[in-house]
């Protein structure tokens, strides 16, 4: 029996769903989202800090997360499930001047891109906002009260319910081993694990196998997958109200709260590890956790005696590309192929905005929410990069 979908993506992460969601929200619900794993979430979403925020360096970056923002507010109306938004802002910390001056040329970015609420505040008001940090050698540092966390799965899971409840399908334990490219260099199908389904469309939201996945169209695209690591810890003393986001720019450490709903919330802390190299690598390392300790016990000692719970510590993929930035567009080289793809460990996020774009792309062969043509994979062979310096 012959199996068609007028969409097919590939991927049942965040990113995923919200194209199905942004499909089906434009009435195009012959949609089918193919998901290799038992359970949705089981990739890097599920193992998401849940940070969103709008402190970006570049524009386009400034507008996705805009976008992706304001949608988290109304997410609930928008989809019917909650996504646990919560404004608690990000708070940049600078120990030089030299990053206080960025901190401040970016906000005049930020602010020609519509965004006006990045304070620059003094190293005493770093103080108020974390009591316990230490600040004798803070220059300052930049906070969005709008900036905060949202909760990972429940963004998926509200994207998809909606989805479906319009129409669109969804394979789970399904693997997807081929992508047929018909005569005109077309998109015509794809070949899974349940059989062939033919297809017009195709979307490469494979995550951190997002190149994986390109090649089965005969299509390279510069994603690799970079671990990234959470320490989840239990401290000794109450966390103090209203905590936000916080990053030490001196070397990239940083720590939230947990989601309040958590039976007993404690934080999360991260550092980018520069010693770490790229490879399919998703098992949390304790010994991580020793390096992230050090760099606590220098700028928050509140943390430096909490307990590590290793029931929550985790390891999840970043997909990387050259210049930090997404991967939205279709394929010069493969018609009907659209990638969704490369976010840095942005992707959650921008989730919102990304199923809008790739939705657009699909329906109407452009992009009206902003100009997404910056962010096509032909700039890695042209070299017209991105330089997204804020990057976590």
């Amino acid at each position: 029996m012959k199996q068609t979908a007028d969409v097919v993506i590939i991927g049942g992460g965040i990113v995923g769903a919200s194209v199905a969601f942004h499909l089906s929200e434009r009435g195009c619900t012959d949609v089918l989202v193919v998901e290799r794993e038992a359970a949705l979430g089981s990739g890097s979403t599920g193992r998401a800090t849940g940070g969103v925020r709008a402190q970006f360096a570049t524009a386009i970056n400034i507008r996705m997360s805009r976008y992706s923002i304001d949608f988290f507010t109304r997410f609930e109306e928008a989809t019917g499930h909650p996504c646990g938004y919560e404004q608690a802002g990000y708070l940049f910390v600078a120990t030089s001047e030299a990053h206080l001056d960025y901190l401040r040329r970016t906000r005049e970015r930020q602010r020609a891109e519509g965004l006006t609420n990045v304070e620059i505040v003094g190293a005493e008001e770093v103080a108020r906002r974390v009591p316990g940090l230490r600040t004798d050698d803070v220059a300052g540092g930049s906070f969005c009260q709008t900036d905060g966390f949202i909760a990972p799965l429940k963004v998926l899971h509200g994207f998809m319910a909606r989805a479906t409840e319009r129409g669109a399908r969804l394979w789970t334990e399904t693997r997807v081993m081929g992508i047929d490219v018909g005569e005109g260099g077309r998109v015509a199908g794809v070949m899974t694990s349940r059989g062939r389904v033919e297809t017009r469309a195709v979307v490469n939201a494979s995550g951190a196998w997002a190149a994986e996945t390109a090649r089965l169209a005969g299509v390279e695209i510069p994603v690799v997958p970079l671990r990234r690591q959470l320490v989840s810890v239990r401290p000794r003393a109450p966390l103090p109200d209203g905590l936000p986001m916080v990053i030490d720019m001196s070397d990239g450490f940083h720590f939230r709260p947990e989601s309040r709903e958590l039976a007993m919330p404690g934080a999360l802390m991260a550092w980018p590890d520069d010693a770490e190299t790229p490879g399919f690598k998703d098992d949390f390392d304790p010994a991580f956790a020793g390096k992230v300790f050090r760099r606590a016990r220098a700028r928050a000692p509140f943390l430096a005696d909490a307990t590590v719970n290793a029931s929550r510590c985790r390891a999840g993929l970043y997909e990387v590309t050259p210049d930090h930035h997404a991967i939205i567009g279709e394929s010069r080289e493969v018609g009907g192929l659209f990638f969704a793809n490369g976010f840095s460990g942005h992707g959650v996020m921008h989730s919102p905005a990304t199923g809008r774009l790739v939705s657009e792309l699909i329906l109407d062969g452009r992009a009206s929410l902003l100009d997404a043509s910056a962010l096509g994979a032909e700039r890695f062979a042209t070299g017209h990069l991105l330089d997204e310096t804020s990057v976590l």
